[in-house]
């Protein structure tokens, strides 16, 4: 017989266990995007204060024992005791789902933080955290570990030393003029001494690694200050010594400049619009710029927050600039044939552009805000922008001209593109046995059950196909080096054979054609060399599926395979290993008297079995997932080393050649 099933089986979690016990539920993941998230829910606070007129200085600390402290110069959180419970409001913001100033319109007209659930999350997902509150010259403090309050709220002043300390990491220096009293320095700094501290130390329990990365956070605290013209974003890793500055007065428009640094523009000046919606109390922000790139650049915001799905406000910006663009054209008799009309996908091509919308009330799918639902605002977007952008091309008839140019270069390498893809499409594996490339398929038809290996070289691709599972695992053999599709047209793209094959075998097609219900393989792994040469090409491989097929990325069909470097044997035990710091604890774990070790150069000198045995067999292979964390740093990365920017790459280099522990050259 079954259990009973009664109320005895309820389970009712309170305050913040239902964080801990589901945190994929508030932060989306517990990977590094989620591990991140957690200091942009607390700077996110930092930048509605912002917003409101209250904090101009934002710092954020990577300390060296893995914790992050973030601290402005806002109002500080209120620490006074509740009407309702008679908590301190500090403790109810830190450990209350949903409770915050968010949710009194009085108190925040504008807010990235909606959701209110930001900071308790954070205290929730840490092993400790602490609070510290600056107001008036006192400060207030609270400890939690776990998200249960360990210390209550104590309260001490500030020495003056202390406050001239902290104004001196606030503002970068220390304050002008001699030293005051503590009363001078109250009475000429006081309000500026308002503020709010947060540490705290993820819960290594919870996140797959705790380890903060300090360009991601760098990235995103320097699209803040892009973002929010009146703050000023600092952040320094005590780990490494690495701090950077960020603040701009110019706002997003400065924002496309640094896109584009590197890149040739088409006209001169960066676009800029603002329009205030009053009725609806929406703020719209666009900058743009023409360049001669291939790829588009288009990243939106909305209250400071990434919406990296886009959403109604992109959709409508999107609608409204290749409206303005046509009207115009037409209008200066730019475009002389008649039947020929520009579509969405031509005047995006070569296009950089941020649109930040500034709203209340604004409805985000999810808590982590990727994508803005509100189903009123692509109509105000489009309408505010289409009257914005035409009036400046009335008043810039060189500009639009340079534009309309462009977008007709785009129509002409998109009707050839056309031709390419109806050349692969003709080309598929479902209409015909020869591909380039040397497919060998599989015998499954369920793409979900189906996997296929892309790797480089006839000698690669057979031991691969010697040594793979014929009923699920097709193998794709690449000629050499695939096209960087960072430097190329879409038209040379796309007549590529190795390109060509690659879209044919996975059968998406590509760019606005993409379809991910035609996929005919769910796992797309990139196999190459453990060396510089296969760490190109799979470099290679990943621009062209970025900028080409980004949603097979997003939807998590793309996987990379890790070969073994050595073989390492003794007798009748050998062991595979991944790393020469693995290779030597094995030898000297087995003894050095009949060790006999082998470096894989290539997978063509692994054997078919060998090969199956260590990164084939899904019982034993280990596959990364590649995913996008954040689109505008990930295309940052793109450009920087795929691009034509060769001291930016040659920059990004020497910043980050500390970081390769053995470099096979």
């Amino acid at each position: 017989m079954p259990e009973e099933y009664d109320a005895s089986h309820i389970t009712v979690l309170e305050g913040l266990q239902p964080v801990r016990e589901r945190p994929a539920m508030f932060i989306g993941s517990t990977d590094s995007r989620g591990l991140h998230h957690l200091v942009y829910e607390v700077v996110d606070n930092s930048i509605d204060e912002s917003l409101a007129g209250f904090c101009s200085h934002i710092s954020i600390f990577i300390n060296r024992d893995r914790s992050c402290t973030v601290t402005d110069n806002g109002r500080g959180i209120p620490v006074d005791a509740m009407e309702k419970n008679g908590k301190s409001a500090l403790e109810v913001v830190l450990t209350v789902l949903h409770a915050g100033g968010k949710f009194d319109k009085n108190s925040y007209q504008v807010s990235g933080g909606l959701h209110g659930v930001g900071v308790s999350v954070v205290n929730a997902l840490s092993h400790w955290l602490t609070a510290q509150v600056y107001r008036s010259g006192s400060w207030y403090m609270m400890r939690f570990v776990e998200g249960t309050m360990s210390e209550g709220l104590t309260q001490g002043e500030e020495s003056l030393e202390d406050m001239v300390s902290r104004y001196t990491a606030w503002y970068g220096s220390p304050p002008p003029g001699e030293s005051p009293t503590r009363e001078e320095f109250l009475a000429l700094y006081g309000p500026q001494m308002n503020g709010t501290s947060i540490t705290f130390l993820p819960d290594k329990k919870i996140f797959e690694s705790v380890e903060f990365d300090y360009d991601i956070l760098a990235h995103r605290m320097r699209e803040l200050a892009f973002l929010n013209s009146g703050v000023s974003i600092r952040i320094r890793d005590d780990r490494s010594g690495d701090s950077e500055a960020f603040s701009y007065s110019g706002g997003i428009a400065e924002y496309v400049r640094y896109l584009n640094a590197g890149a040739t523009p088409i006209h001169p000046d960066v676009i800029a619009l603002g329009r205030k919606d009053q009725e609806n109390r929406i703020d719209i922000e666009v900058a743009l710029q023409y360049t001669a790139a291939y790829s588009e650049q288009v990243f939106s915001f909305v209250n400071s927050v990434s919406t990296r799905e886009g959403g109604t406000h992109l959709e409508g910006f999107r609608s409204a600039i290749t409206r303005a663009i046509n009207s115009v054209a037409r209008k200066r008799n730019l475009i002389k044939e008649q039947d020929l009309t520009i579509r969405g996908e031509d005047v995006r091509e070569g296009l950089t552009a941020v649109i930040s919308v500034k709203m209340a009330n604004p409805q985000f799918e999810g808590q982590t805000k990727m994508r803005l639902g509100n189903s009123n605002v692509k109509g105000i977007v489009d309408s505010l922008v289409y009257q914005s952008l035409g009036e400046y091309f009335e008043e810039n008839p060189k500009v639009i001209a340079a534009i309309v140019e462009r977008a007709l270069l785009a129509v002409r390498a998109r009707e050839a593109a056309r031709n390419a893809r109806d050349l692969a499409r003709r080309k598929s594996t479902l209409e015909t046995a020869g591909l380039p490339g040397k497919l060998a398929d599989c015998s499954e038809r369920d793409p979900s059950k189906s996997e296929i290996y892309i790797v480089e070289g006839d000698s690669a691709g057979g031991s691969a196909k010697q040594g793979r599972d014929r009923r699920f695992q097709a193998i794709l053999s690449l000629r050499g080096k695939i096209l960087n599709v960072e430097k190329a047209t879409q038209h040379r793209i796309l007549k590529n054979a190795e390109i060509q094959a690659l879209i044919s075998a996975i059968g998406t097609g590509v760019g606005e054609t993409f379809d991910t219900e035609k996929a005919r393989y769910h796992h797309v792994i990139l196999m190459t060399d453990a060396d510089v040469d296969g760490a190109h090409i799979r470099t290679l491989l990943l621009t062209f599926f970025f900028r080409y097929m980004k949603r097979l990325i997003e939807e998590g069909y793309v996987y990379i395979a890790q070969p073994p470097l050595f073989r390492v044997a003794k007798g009748k035990e050998e062991r595979y290993l991944y790393s020469e710091e693995e290779m030597k604890a094995t030898v000297k774990e087995m003894g050095d008297k009949g060790v006999t070790v082998q470096r894989y150069k290539g997978l063509g000198e692994m054997n078919a079995n060998q090969l199956w045995q260590t990164t084939m067999a899904p019982e034993a292979r280990t596959l990364k997932q590649v995913k996008i964390e954040d689109a505008g740093f990930a295309n940052e990365i793109f450009e920087k080393l795929m691009g034509e920017d060769v001291d930016a790459r040659r920059d990004f280099i020497k910043r980050h050649s500390r970081e390769v522990m053995n470099l096979d050259i």
